[in-house]
């Protein structure tokens, strides 16, 4: 097997090459820079450009599976310029695959596993969500992810089996959303955002790598969330980090027309609350390794701590 990744050298796309690698499975990678292109057995890139739909016929030589992680980030001002990139890059990419596909034949390519994100379930206290919701979100997220996913389905014209993973928020502290939200926590300004009782579905980078490669590698289709099985309120997610980085809290809560005066409508990424299943994936026999948030972020900061350590503070450790 050879899958092929759209984002490899992204967070996300960099744990899932790390999965795939250790299972012996080598990787195709596009990328929109020449500069990253890099050419070893396991790890081939090459050259594409969505916005052009232009892409290099070649990265789809034995490939039996595809992942799909391609997008521009959203966490950035939702100016009209932005939104509309933001969609574009996610649709045009996928565009850009599919045509690269019927060019080539698409015999050998199993499946297709696009990322896609909670955001289209809408913001709620008391509800849980499952895969097969039928009330989405209204605003510009939800509209993001439904023509995300549209576009991940036209796919199945060419026989190729169609899963989507319905995203998180990812903690690793190599990047995302945890950085962020520790960095306050760090320098003794961190509080809850808001009324701090929104519901956050959260999943360990590790965990989410390796159920991109689990759904690839039992070639499954469907619409599956990429969240661990504890979801936990921005409150309590705060306070484990601060629990974790031994700072205290003192800060009130961030008032939300602060947030919303200062973010605008993109205000939503830290307001909103959606608390989400993972069970669907957990009876296909899935395992997450990390299910409650305080094991999930002590593994986190522990494996940074052993990362920061040189070779020589290492060594005078153990003469101490």
């Amino acid at each position: 097997m050879r899958v092929l990744i759209t984002g490899a050298t992204g967070l996300v796309g960099q744990a899932i090459t790390n999965v795939l690698h250790s299972k012996g499975i080598p990787v195709n990678y596009l990328t929109t820079s020449k500069d990253k292109i890099t050419i070893s057995e396991d790890f081939q890139g090459f050259y594409w450009n969505p916005s052009k739909g232009e892409i290099d016929l070649n990265c789809f030589k034995n490939v039996q599976a595809i992942i799909n992680l391609a997008g521009t980030n959203i966490a950035k001002k939702w100016t009209p310029i932005h939104k509309k990139k933001v969609i574009s890059s996610r649709v045009n990419s996928l565009k850009t695959l599919k045509k690269g596909l019927e060019q080539v034949g698409a015999n050998d390519v199993e499946c297709l596993v696009s990322a896609s994100a909670i955001g289209i379930y809408p913001d709620s206290l008391s509800h849980y969500y499952e895969e097969d919701e039928k009330d989405l979100d209204k605003g510009f997220l939800g509209k993001v992810v439904k023509k995300w996913e549209a576009e991940a389905d036209t796919f199945k014209e060419l026989g190729i089996n169609v899963a989507k993973v319905r995203i998180g928020v990812v903690l690793s502290t190599e990047g995302g959303a945890l950085p962020k939200l520790a960095l306050p926590i760090k320098n003794f300004v961190g509080s809850p955002l808001g009324s701090g009782n929104q519901w956050q579905s959260w999943i360990h980078i590790e965990d989410l790598a390796q159920l991109f490669v689990f759904i690839v590698e039992n070639n499954l289709k469907g619409v599956y969330n990429g969240v661990a099985p504890n979801p936990v309120t921005n409150t309590k997610m705060t306070k484990e980090v601060a629990r974790i980085l031994e700072r205290p809290l003192w800060m009130p809560h961030v008032p939300k027309f602060v947030l919303r005066a200062v973010l605008g409508k993109m205000s939503t990424l830290v307001l909103a609350s959606q608390r989400v299943s993972s069970k669907k994936i957990e009876k296909k026999g899935f395992t997450f390794q990390h299910a409650n948030i305080c094991t999930a972020l002590q593994d986190l900061y522990s494996s940074a701590k052993e990362e920061e350590t040189s070779p020589l503070e290492a060594a005078k450790n153990e003469l101490i």
